[in-house]
């Protein structure tokens, strides 16, 4: 596991996450395809917000099981927070919020999120 910091565009917001970056997924469901996502999921305890929780706003949709998390100033979806199905809960990283990841290397996985059922 690496220690990884991550960002918003405008610094308000500021994290770091343990993660190995081994599963990368390119989801094609309505926000991630949107968004652009590149996602990496971990335990939500992998993850620590460092600074700017209160400048972290919260959207939702569809069952409203997930919360994308993103920055109220710069609008960057820095990650989303929810549960496994085992009830664990877990956090949803985007992969191009991490500071010093060569996107290049990155072979992300597709997901097919448009039609699964959950």
């Amino acid at each position: 596991m690496t220690l990884h910091k991550g960002s918003c565009h405008c610094g308000k917001v500021a994290y770091e996450v343990e993660t190995d970056l081994d599963q990368v997924i390119e989801c094609n469901c309505s926000i991630c395809s949107r968004k652009g996502y590149l996602l990496t999921f971990v335990p939500r305890g992998a993850l620590n917000v460092i600074r700017g929780e209160e400048d972290l706003a919260t959207y939702t949709f569809n069952t409203h099981t997930i919360q994308h998390r993103f920055c109220s100033t710069c609008g960057s979806a820095t990650f989303g927070e929810g549960r496994q199905p085992t009830g664990e809960a877990m956090a949803a990283i985007n992969v191009r919020c991490l500071e010093t990841v060569d996107l290049a290397e990155i072979k992300p996985l597709p997901f097919n999120g448009r039609d699964a059922r959950g």
